[in-house]
């Protein structure tokens, strides 16, 4: 099959759950024998990225923004639109602050979801045209439903089925003012109809959405995200320093305040002398205050020689990363739809501790590789750790058996066939 695949990108800025989801799946595709083109949407993907060098990046961040704040610039030249978008100005716009902000952007996500109703419909076309021009897809896929409005433009123009997965959207929706928030949902709501079907990553999102979109059963799917554990240095936890270890955006929302304010308590506790805490996943302008708050207490609490943050976090920095830790932590504060960072975690042969929110505990039940905890404090996941380090034998079963769970529960080669099976059924 010719596929394509729309999605948004973080520009490499930090660990982006959405967009390794998506690159895992078009790889998965392509081993399978089938064509794959991602088409980029805001920002690059990944700072890595070789294979979309002669794919242009619609509705480039700066330019959008703008056109959707100060009307005039929507008259602009092709030119002007070419040098906002040109990769030094999305590699700038990418390390800013607020360049994934959900705040603040509550007009332009109303109108990215209105499509050729919206401020951007000039855009839209482009992307349209582009498509129908340069590929020959058989299935469109679109990475999350808040880029629904360009469903009605793509079925119309290039004529194919299209298929948009959910992972997240609420925690977007949930952080914009409240006044604008049910709008959101009820364009959802009315733009899902526009796709042939929604793709949940866990059975816990596909019910929050059915229930926040007013989705019908027929329509929502759910195929959990995964990963190839061939591509992971599996070494057995017993190998391994007693360390914990953090992995994603570090910021507030993610919990990381609780990961350092954990760990000065388990440091405070007897027989962890040995345990650091290291942690990657980068940030953005946003964060950069708070993560010096974090470090400050790690000063005060004279834990500097303990803590490690590796800056880089794609391809063998992260399995730097994994070689490094005994368990991994990130406790998200309202949970949520998934994680990628359980499946790579446990792949690496390194056991999860997370809340028991959101997909957590199901990610931690199927597999088998980890723990949850309730409350999400500082205090319980300090427990939770040092239960586990105190016992040896119990985190070895744990590496062991969550390596097992992924190979088999979480398999990115099986569930990118269960995609392609729904993609064949609307032939």
């Amino acid at each position: 099959m010719n596929i394509i695949q729309i999605i948004p990108g973080s520009g490499g800025s930090f660990y982006c759950g959405n967009c390794l989801r998506d690159s895992k799946y078009v790889d998965a595709l392509r081993k399978l024998g089938h064509q794959v083109i991602k088409v980029p949407m805001y920002l690059p993907l990944f700072s890595d990225e070789q294979d979309i060098n002669d794919i242009p990046i619609f509705y480039g961040a700066i330019s959008t923004y703008l056109k959707q704040v100060y009307p005039i610039f929507r008259k602009a030249p092709a030119w002007f639109d070419k040098l906002l978008n040109s990769k030094p100005m999305m590699k700038l716009a990418a390390s800013q602050a607020g360049s994934t902000r959900a705040k603040g952007l509550e007009d332009m996500t109303i109108s990215m979801l209105l499509g050729e109703e919206g401020e951007q419909k000039q855009e839209l076309e482009k992307m349209v045209d582009w498509i129908a021009e340069h590929c020959q897809p058989d299935v469109i896929h679109i990475s999350n439903a808040l880029l629904l409005g360009l469903a009605k433009r793509l079925k119309q123009k290039v004529g194919v089925p299209v298929v948009c997965s959910l992972q997240d959207e609420d925690v977007w929706v949930d952080a914009m003012q409240p006044r604008f928030q049910q709008k959101i949902w009820d364009l959802m709501h009315q733009r899902a109809q526009d796709v042939d079907a929604l793709v949940a990553v866990s059975n816990f999102f596909a019910e929050t959405m059915k229930n926040r979109m007013r989705i019908s059963d027929d329509k929502m799917h759910t195929f959990y995200l995964g990963v190839d554990v061939e591509d992971y240095p599996f070494i057995p936890v017993k190998e391994k320093p007693r360390n914990v270890g953090y992995i994603s955006r570090m910021c507030y929302k993610d919990g990381f305040d609780i990961v350092v304010d954990a760990f000065i308590d388990l440091k405070k506790k007897t027989g962890f002398d040995d345990v650091k805490l290291i942690a990657t996943g980068g940030l953005t302008g946003d964060d950069k205050k708070f993560l010096k708050e974090q470090k400050q207490k790690i000063k005060t609490a004279g834990l500097e020689k303990d803590f490690e943050i590796i800056e880089e976090f794609e391809g063998d920095a992260r399995h730097h990363f994994f070689k490094k830790v005994a368990l991994v932590s990130v406790p998200v504060r309202v949970g949520e739809a998934f994680g990628m960072y359980q499946l790579e975690a446990m792949a690496s042969g390194v056991p999860i501790v997370q809340p028991a929110l959101g997909a957590f505990p199901e990610v931690v039940d199927v597999s088998g590789g980890g723990v949850v905890y309730e409350p999400n404090s500082p205090e319980q996941l300090s427990e939770a750790w040092a239960g586990l380090l105190n016992n040896p034998e119990k985190l070895q079963q744990l590496s062991e058996t969550g390596y097992k769970g992924t190979k088999e529960k979480f398999n990115i080669h099986n569930h990118a066939q269960e995609i392609v099976g729904l993609y064949e059924s609307f032939n």
